[in-house]
């Protein structure tokens, strides 16, 4: 038994002697948009990425791997720019501002760098990477 601000009694375990009342949102997790309207105008920042993920995921089902693939890389681009410029981005807030791009930005620039290094007929090629690949499959 433990005593609690008020001085009353309450039953909790010896492992965390201290409570937490409250967990810390994310910098910027506030609404989107004002508390009266709906959920969706409220979270539209994430609802955006998402529908374009989508998207991305359809026309990649659709046997357009590269489109598709290129689409969902450039969801989480626009992502990260929307965690940079908005002050407000609801749900799209994860952890802190600087974070959130860094992990939004990395995660769609690699997938657009691969989408364009897929094989047949590369769009890009890295030297270094056929080189590297070469050496650890021998």
């Amino acid at each position: 038994m433990f005593a609690d601000a008020s001085g009353g009694k309450k039953r909790g375990t010896r492992r965390f002697p201290l409570w937490t009342r409250d967990t810390a949102r994310p910098e910027g997790g506030g609404r989107a948009a004002p508390s009266d309207a709906p959920a969706p105008a409220r979270q539209w920042p994430l609802i955006a990425v998402l529908a374009v993920t989508g998207v991305g995921l359809l026309i990649t089902a659709l046997d357009h791997f590269r489109a598709g693939c290129l689409l969902i890389g450039a969801a989480l681009l626009g992502g990260a720019v929307l965690r940079w410029v908005l002050p407000g981005v609801g749900m799209l807030a994860v952890r802190s501002r600087f974070t959130d791009m860094i992990t939004y930005g990395i995660l769609g620039l690699a997938i657009v760098l691969l989408t364009m290094m897929a094989q047949p007929d590369p769009w890009l090629t890295i030297p270094f990477l056929q080189d590297t690949l070469h050496f650890t499959v021998r």
